[in-house]
């Protein structure tokens, strides 16, 4: 976009269209040239600005415009002080505010609106509480019911519930926004058995308070209570069936979450990107790929961006359907890949055996400049022990740790060990454990070192990790188990027999063997093995 003219008119149409602060640079310095950047009302339009794109960058800019005004308006102050309520500092809103009382603009119920805002913000009762004292003092201001819902939200959000309630019970007149605004910090704070109480003593009540019910018993897992709540919605809109099917798929119950899309569908509400992701991971888990393809298709045909969250789902969905051709071409084309779609396509690769495309695609995030994190190591270490990509593995390991600074977790180190391992580097795999590293006591970690000695054959090895599992979970009878198949290996009987006898005074008990057999079209299941071992 660029300006066309140089007018008055232009300018203020221009800054009104404006998406960026560099659009909202150009727009001041037309008016810096033209001597407009005086006029009060038009450097006002560039101030608003920060308010509805409260980034530190537009902010500070905006700052440096109404700094350089002499005689600021009440709606120039308001729109800074908004500005900063928005930001990540909105405390600066109360330093502006004491700026504006040494001037002659008179703070109005907007400005005190702001401020509350900005008191909620970052918990701040006790400037909240002064707010509260300037306000009181104008009646028509503390009778404003804008004002008085962001009292509640402030008092709520800084979880003086009592002081709050006292505010709703004592307003002149209340609207549905008076009573949401209590009931949305209750469920914000899973305060179900309040959020309950003050719903069904609601005078009145719209789509959003119902929606507040149903996702608040969802976001508790109590889903038999959000989907009463929601069957009783009388007009629901598309956040409440987004609230309902995400209940769902939050429990794993993937086959409700597909019908319930198909009724939403049924009954005109369209859905957005949310309810999408929500229907494609249900898809992805329950390996639906027939639905999750006609999702794809409905996507398609409806004109939604695949970028970001939906991408990944798209991925995910045809990686774990065993579709990963389908898979890269949705992340080919995807109009914006994040963090997670790359990690998505390098997870789907790796699962389904393709360890060195994963490693590809690993490389080609790096040359894109999209900043890996650790779970995009763990997926890209998978690949490469998975597949046997030793000096890859390595090499990929070492630039977590000195190019991204990565920490590694127990589930790198886990990878790395299987790596070595799989190698028959089982020294090396011992040697890392021996590191301070974390999970070194973890059983996991030289449960897989020792799978990989009995795979090689390496039962000194063996016997030592099988040893030190016992050390650190002596009642683990997978451990007691190994050793005694490692010296039975070696054909050391008195050994094999003594873990048994120290399997039996621990009271450790060895988990029993299921078997079936059918005879005569019957299937037949019996345990073997189970109880102590003598």
């Amino acid at each position: 976009m660029a300006i066309s003219s140089c007018h008055l008119p232009a300018i203020l149409s221009f800054t009104e269209k404006a998406t960026s602060l560099t659009e909202i640079q150009q727009a001041h310095a037309q008016l810096l040239k033209t001597g407009l950047v005086n006029d009060t009302f038009t450097a006002s339009r560039l101030v608003a600005f920060a308010y509805t794109n409260p980034n530190p960058q537009t902010v500070a800019y905006a700052h440096s415009i109404f700094s350089q005004l002499s005689n600021p308006n009440s709606f120039t102050w308001n729109s800074m002080i908004r500005a900063y309520a928005n930001s990540p500092n909105p405390q600066n809103a109360l330093h502006l505010f004491t700026q504006m009382l040494g001037t002659s603009v008179e703070p109005d119920k907007y400005t005190s609106t702001f401020l509350i805002k900005a008191c909620s913000a970052f918990c701040g009762l006790d400037e909240g509480q002064q707010v509260h004292g300037h306000v009181a003092k104008r009646r028509e201001i503390r009778e404003d019911v804008y004002v008085q819902n962001t009292l509640i939200s402030m008092y709520a959000n800084c979880g003086c519930f009592e002081v709050a309630r006292n505010v709703l019970d004592k307003m002149p007149q209340r609207d549905v926004i008076s009573w949401n605004a209590l009931l949305s910090v209750y469920v914000e704070r899973g305060m179900m058995d309040s959020a309950h109480l003050l719903f069904h003593e609601m005078e009145d009540r719209n789509v959003e308070s119902w929606n507040f019910m149903v996702s608040g018993y969802a976001k508790l897992g109590l889903v038999e209570e959000a989907r009463r709540a929601f069957d009783q919605i009388p007009v629901k809109d598309v956040v409440s069936w987004n609230a309902i099917i995400s209940g769902y798929a939050d429990v794993g119950g993937f086959s409700e979450v597909l019908v319930l899309f198909q009724n939403m569908l049924s009954e005109g509400i369209k859905p957005d990107s949310y309810t999408l992701v929500n229907v494609l991971s249900a898809c992805a888990n329950l390996g639906a790929l027939s639905q999750g393809e006609w999702t794809h298709l409905y996507i398609d045909k409806n004109g939604i961006s695949i970028e970001g969250f939906l991408a990944t789902a798209l991925v995910d969905m045809y990686s774990k359907c065993g579709e990963i051709t389908k898979a890269l071409k949705v992340f080919d084309n995807a109009l914006k890949k994040d963090v997670s779609t790359w990690n998505s396509m390098i997870g789907g690769l790796s699962v389904n055996g393709y360890g060195k495309e994963a490693v590809g695609i690993f490389r080609k995030m790096v040359e894109d400049d999209c900043k890996p994190n650790e779970i995009t190591f763990v997926n890209t270490l998978s690949a490469c022990s998975h597949a046997g990509l030793l000096i890859d593995g390595l090499e990929i390991f070492n630039i977590m740790i000195h190019k991204y600074g990565i920490e590694p977790t127990i589930e790198h180190c886990g990878c790395v060990i299987d790596l070595l391992g799989r190698a028959g580097l089982l020294e090396e795999a011992k040697e890392i454990l021996k590191k301070e590293i974390p999970g070194k006591d973890s059983p996991v970690l030289w449960q897989s070192l020792l799978s990989c000695c009995i795979n090689y054959g390496n039962l000194e090895l063996a016997r030592d990790v099988a040893e030190m599992l016992l050390k650190l979970d002596p009642h683990d009878n997978a451990g007691y188990v190994q050793l005694s198949n490692v010296y039975a290996a070696q054909g050391k009987w008195e050994s094999v027999s003594e873990v048994r006898r120290n399997m039996k005074s621990k009271g450790v008990r060895k988990e029993a063997g299921c078997s079936m057999i059918e005879i005569d079209g019957v299937v037949h299941e019996f345990l073997a093995g189970e109880g102590f071992v003598s």
